[in-house]
């Protein structure tokens, strides 16, 4: 398979990425097409999307595989939005702007007619509004190349928004890790403090005189005695 064909097949696809063809998006069916797989799967491309694919591939067209979704475009009940940003994340041509708890809106000259909005809304707000005619009444080289730029910056934003979230959550453990060591540092030099303190009283007690016990009476007789004497043998 030349690497170059499955990008040929992707060209040729309207780049909705709405997986009716059964795979994630345009790029995955068009590498299944080049490795092999049916060419007719792509419902929004209909008839005239299988005409093109055969003419590539040096295959007979096919009877399309389902039925041909009309030309449409998504529209949101503002009044029943509730903000939840479940369109937002599912739309793969951010052609939904609005925040969490906001109102959403789409921007009907990117939307590329997919419905894949529709199933993860709530309070099922979305509506999807007939343009006319067969979705394949849409496509152009210059329409289907314009989503497929939408969808690729979505991809890039995504993966960068992962990497950003990734490195911070990194910096936070490092940050946490240093001051865990910073903490077991700091107990290990009080420990030594209090280890050394200990050590030293030990010392000042054993230089103490060891005969502390009572004079009996006896020996203060003695003692007396040898002071008298002392004082006695002093010039005077």
């Amino acid at each position: 398979m030349s690497s170059d064909l499955p990008a040929a097949i992707d060209a040729l696809l309207p780049q909705t990425q709405c997986g009716l063809c059964g795979h994630p998006g345009c790029r995955p069916y068009a590498e299944a097409v080049a490795a092999g797989a049916a060419h007719n799967r792509c419902l929004p491309g209909g008839e005239s999307g299988i005409a093109r694919l055969a003419s590539l591939l040096q295959r007979p067209c096919l009877p399309l595989a389902g039925s041909e979704p009309p030309a449409q475009l998504a529209c949101i009940d503002e009044s029943r939005c509730i903000g939840c940003t479940l369109c937002i994340q599912a739309c793969p041509v951010d052609a939904i702007v609005g925040a969490a708890k906001q109102m959403h809106t789409i921007i009907a000259a990117e939307c590329n007619g997919c419905a894949l909005c529709l199933p993860p809304c709530p309070v099922e707000c979305i509506d999807l509004i007939p343009l006319g005619g067969p979705a394949s009444s849409q496509y152009s080289p210059a329409r289907a190349q314009h989503y497929s730029a939408r969808y690729q910056a979505r991809q890039n934003r995504l993966a960068r928004n992962k990497a950003e979230k990734a490195a911070r959550l990194a910096t936070v453990s490092q940050t946490s890790a240093s001051a865990a060591d910073e903490t077991a540092a700091k107990l290990a030099k009080q420990a030594a403090i209090a280890a050394a303190l200990a050590r030293a009283q030990a010392q000042r007690a054993a230089a103490q005189p060891r005969n502390t016990a009572p004079q009996s009476p006896e020996q203060a007789a003695e003692i007396a005695a040898i002071d008298a004497r002392r004082r006695q043998s002093r010039p005077s």
